[in-house]
């Protein structure tokens, strides 16, 4: 996480509050930190000054989370949007896959993941938690179906091992540092995935993966370039 990142957060719950944002702080110690209970005002916050990144309750007041990404987003300010939900609301995060939040997350998931899953969104791509991919694989079943064996074919060694790696929600940093290159590597890997598989980001470039159950098979294969 980059040290200087101008963070807000948003949650009916104060005690929430206080943990996201030591949790935050520990990761990124340098990083400015607000928070507020009120998804208006956070609105507000955006349009006034520099955020780089909004974490937002799915349920929040007095606008729910996927408003607030819908409206940050049409500000054209840059600020990523996290959508963060209870267990139970995994239907509404899932069903608001496409308001323009750039992450997605139930309050479950481990620490690990979830910062992991922040780089991600800062490295500008899409990421979808563990905890919600059987509800986003139902939603996106019908989907890019067509022929996955064919467009395996299209992949590199490379490429496909860092497919799979972007299906364990591995950030471009930790798939960097454990294929030893550099993350403009990685990410010139992902433009090609994306492209090759006619995908459009992280969300459904996991989803892809999710589908083949080739997750092992491709990890045992020899490296080719």
């Amino acid at each position: 996480m980059n040290d200087h990142l101008h963070v807000l957060l948003v949650d009916r719950r104060p005690l929430f509050l206080a943990a996201l944002t030591e949790l935050i702080s520990r990761a990124c110690p340098k990083a400015s930190i607000e928070s507020t209970t009120r998804s208006d005002q956070a609105i507000q916050t955006v349009k006034d000054h520099d955020i780089d990144l909004l974490f937002c309750e799915a349920e929040a007041v007095p606008l729910g989370g996927a408003e607030v990404a819908a409206r940050v987003n049409a500000l054209k300010k840059g600020t990523r949007v996290v959508l963060l939900g209870d267990v139970e609301d995994q239907e509404s995060l899932v069903a608001s896959l496409d308001c323009g939040a750039a992450g997605f997350f139930t309050k479950d998931a481990w620490p690990e993941e979830f910062l992991e899953g922040v780089d991600a969104v800062l490295a500008g791509h899409y990421v979808v938690g563990r905890g919600l991919m059987p509800l986003t694989l139902a939603r996106l079943g019908g989907r890019g179906q067509a022929n996955q064996g064919t467009q395996l074919a299209r992949l590199s060694q490379a490429e496909r091992s860092v497919l799979v790696m972007v299906g364990q929600a591995q950030s471009t940093r930790a798939i960097a540092a454990s294929r030893g290159i550099s993350q403009k590597t990685v990410r010139n890997h992902l433009a090609s995935i994306y492209r090759k598989l006619d995908i459009r980001n992280r969300s459904e470039a996991i989803v892809w993966w999710a589908r083949t159950g080739l997750a092992t098979e491709l990890e045992d294969r020899p490296e080719r370039p």
